[in-house]
């Protein structure tokens, strides 16, 4: 279980407070307007940012004290972060290793990973070889080589097309639940939240409310949800 311990995540002069729990292996929706937080959430509890105060706990250990590498975290960022001088096999082995390391094990891990998101026979290739799509697949290749079990995406897939982006939503949401999984991810689209999330956290005035179902909170969101979603309609 994830547990924010009356926890303050702070960016610059800008403060988010964050008093909430998360069971494990859900998927969980965090929505709100831009600027709210969503993406300094996310950063504090990989480790990215420290926390102005407060616990992050999973399964009642402090996080806290770890860097980012040894939290059990795997984060998605909105570019995928793929090293465009590597081969696609040696940025999906840096989920493993962040020297690279091939050695058989490795390169057998790495082959099954890009077959499981459909790149199989592609791990020679450049990222700029390949499509918006399959530099998608390879990003989250990477996240699921490292096997950890809370995911964390900040809108990876927002620059793809709705059929694409709607692929790839079910494919990360797949694979969380194959490993057990429990899933975090910020979006801006109320039916990205609908399509895979049970539940969502709303963003919003310097606080992330507690989860929530995702259809209650979508069909009767709180006043500053439901302002910016008129907004960006």
């Amino acid at each position: 279980m994830l547990w924010l311990d009356d926890l303050t995540c702070q960016s610059d002069d800008f403060r988010l407070r964050a008093d909430l729990s998360l069971a494990p292996g859900g998927i969980t929706a965090v929505i709100g307007p831009s600027g709210a937080g969503k993406s300094t959430l996310l950063n504090t509890i990989a480790g990215f940012l420290p926390p102005a105060s407060g616990r992050i706990l999973w399964d009642g250990d402090d996080l806290g004290p770890l860097p980012p590498g040894k939290r059990p975290v795997a984060m998605l960022f909105q570019d995928g972060n793929l090293f465009p001088h590597l081969s696609v096999e040696r940025n999906v082995a840096l989920g493993r290793d962040p020297r690279g390391k091939l050695d058989a094990d490795t390169r057998a891990t790495v082959a099954r990973a890009l077959a499981r998101v459909g790149l199989d026979g592609l791990g020679a290739r450049k990222p700029g070889t390949l499509s918006g799509g399959q530099q998608s697949r390879a990003a989250l290749a990477r996240i699921l080589v490292q096997q950890r079990p809370l995911i964390l995406l900040d809108e990876p897939f927002a620059a793809l097309g709705p059929a694409l982006k709607a692929e790839m939503l079910d494919l990360v949401a797949e694979l969380a639940r194959d490993q057990g999984a429990t899933l975090m991810m910020i979006t801006h689209d109320p039916e990205d939240a609908r399509r895979i999330a049970g539940q969502t956290i709303v963003v919003a005035e310097g606080r992330a409310a507690s989860p929530q179902p995702t259809v209650e909170v979508l069909d009767k969101p709180p006043p500053a949800l439901q302002e910016y979603l008129a907004s960006s309609a």
